[in-house]
């Protein structure tokens, strides 16, 4: 979610907790019956959606960031508006284990709020990631 700090400061915990139950339910109401979602840490969210190539999964990420993009909840008379960035990685060309797979998808998501927020980015637009450097 974006600028989530923003929303727990500005309303308080319990609406940050309640944006992060509304988000859930976006996603569970986006995603397909095939599809798996869970909450990764923080105001993160994981999906995973089997059988589904890049084209796919880019559409089915543009449906989840305008739905919860449109989707607004009240908290003390205050209506509240979230956005979301997202970062895509595809098995196996972004990463042949789920690390790998996982740590493209971060790079892409932290392009994504660098580019500006609310937006998807694929980690295959990206250029390389550099190789780790030994110790």
């Amino acid at each position: 979610l974006d600028h989530f700090k923003k929303l727990n400061d500005t309303y308080g915990h319990p609406a940050g907790d309640a944006g992060l139950r509304r988000t859930a339910d976006v996603l569970k109401g986006t995603l397909r019956g095939g599809d798996q979602a869970a909450r990764y840490g923080g105001e993160e969210f994981v999906a995973i959606l089997p059988g589904t190539d890049q084209a796919g999964a880019l559409r089915l990420a543009e449906r989840v960031r305008r739905a919860i993009e449109n989707d607004t909840f009240t908290v003390d008379d205050a209506r509240i508006h979230r956005t979301v960035s997202i970062g895509l990685a595809m098995w196996p060309d972004d990463g042949r284990e789920p690390a790998a797979v996982l740590s493209s998808a971060d790079r892409a998501l932290y392009a994504a709020k660098q580019a500006g927020r609310n937006r998807v980015v694929a980690a295959s637009s990206l250029p390389p990631a550099a190789p780790p450097v030994p110790q």
